[in-house]
């Protein structure tokens, strides 16, 4: 049967591939990694740190959830070759979809596994915080920035990841004028470090009594969580810390009084803000965090080249500087403009359907290094 030739022909194009992941992932050393670490578990004063514990504990779970996603696929690939065998023995047009189903389940969930080995980058693993900025245009930007936040809390949900607020403005007539929100999840920045940048929209918008296309624009900063001290010096002289009163969708745990704190770094005129924690030690802990996280980047930044230079970076939120148009009308089109790809359907983009987009950010980023590389 013929579709039962090309799934064949296809699965075994993905042999090499396969065999690929495994060779990245150095399953074998994961193997005696996790074998290291059982025997530590089994030593009597293992549980007595606390912290030591749960690091290890968090080590232990990440490295057998690789393992086991080898060993699926493995064993899916085997699932489907026997499927193929007892299609041709038993010559059974019924059992095509039942194969078709198995083998894109299979593709799909290779490509996942391909896409996350290109996460080798440092604190590509950790929690991500993003920033969203409605731009110019009054409330049809600030609409934008809440369907953004939306958009990006669904993706979260599907992948499983936790969102948690870390500071929110209100529009004044609708939607949201920022919001810092923090995802949790294991490669959660690796991802998410692809959507920093300008993002534009078009649309007939709701709040225009004309009913005109409009044009909006919001700006969309991204960070790792990274929780050790960084060696990063902050001279006291260099910043401001303000208190100010709590508001917005926070969430029940947000502390109404004057705890929220924002910390401006006058040599950058990086500005970072928290207002979530239950205490203003702790929201100022949580900003100085966020402050150094974005000192570290900013400098690695620079010593790759100079910061204009660097892909990605949130400009001006205006023309010309987008890095992906939302076109809701006349027509309906997602085009990312650093990768080119495009998806027609802005509900499901909307919905939380980005992966297309951060997979080609990944592949792009891979083949750009190597070209570099390769030139030097």
């Amino acid at each position: 049967m013929v579709e039962l030739d090309n799934i064949k022909t296809e699965l075994q194009s993905l042999s090499a591939p396969l065999k690929e992941v495994e060779a990245s992932l150095s399953i074998d050393e994961k193997k005696n990694r996790v074998e290291e670490l059982e025997r530590l578990m089994e030593e009597p004063n293992f549980w007595d740190d606390t912290e030591r514990s749960q690091k290890y504990m968090k080590e232990l779970s990440g490295l057998k959830s690789a393992i086991e996603t080898i060993n699926g696929l493995n064993r899916q690939y085997e699932d489907i070759e026997t499927l193929l065998e007892m299609g041709y023995e038993e010559n059974d047009p019924e059992l095509i979809p039942e194969v078709t189903q198995e083998f894109e389940a299979f593709k799909n969930r290779l490509e996942e596994m391909r896409i996350s080995t290109l996460l080798s980058e440092e604190y590509d693993k950790n929690n991500a915080i993003l920033r969203l900025n409605a731009g110019a245009g009054g409330t049809e930007s600030c609409d934008w920035a809440g369907m953004l936040y939306r958009m990006y809390t669904r993706w979260a949900e599907k992948k499983g990841f936790s969102v948690e607020v870390l500071d929110f403005l209100d529009g004044d007539e609708a939607g949201i004028k920022s919001v810092t929100f923090q995802v949790n999840g294991e490669n959660a920045y690796g991802y998410l470090k692809s959507e920093k940048g300008v993002h534009r929209l078009v649309r007939i918008s709701p709040f225009n009594a004309q009913g005109k296309r409009q044009t909006s624009f919001v700006s969309l900063d991204v960070m790792p969580e990274i929780e050790e001290d960084l060696d990063i010096e902050i001279n006291d002289d260099d910043i401001r810390i303000d208190t100010y009163r709590s508001s917005g969708a926070g969430g029940q745990h947000i502390n109404k009084t004057s705890s929220a704190i924002r910390i401006t770094h006058f040599p950058t005129g990086i500005v970072v803000q928290c207002q979530n924690e239950r205490s203003q030690l702790q929201n100022k802990d949580k900003a100085m965090q966020m402050l150094k996280a974005k000192l570290y980047l900013l400098k690695k930044e620079e010593n790759a080249e100079k910061l204009s230079d660097i892909r990605g970076e949130v400009k001006e939120i205006g023309w010309g500087n987008q890095i992906r148009s939302y076109v809701m009308q006349p027509y309906t089109m997602v085009k990312d403009h650093r990768t080119n790809t495009e998806v027609a359907q802005v509900d499901a983009v909307m919905d939380g359907y980005i992966d297309p987009f951060i997979n080609a950010y990944l592949r792009w980023i891979k083949n750009d290094v190597k070209e570099a590389d390769d030139r030097s």
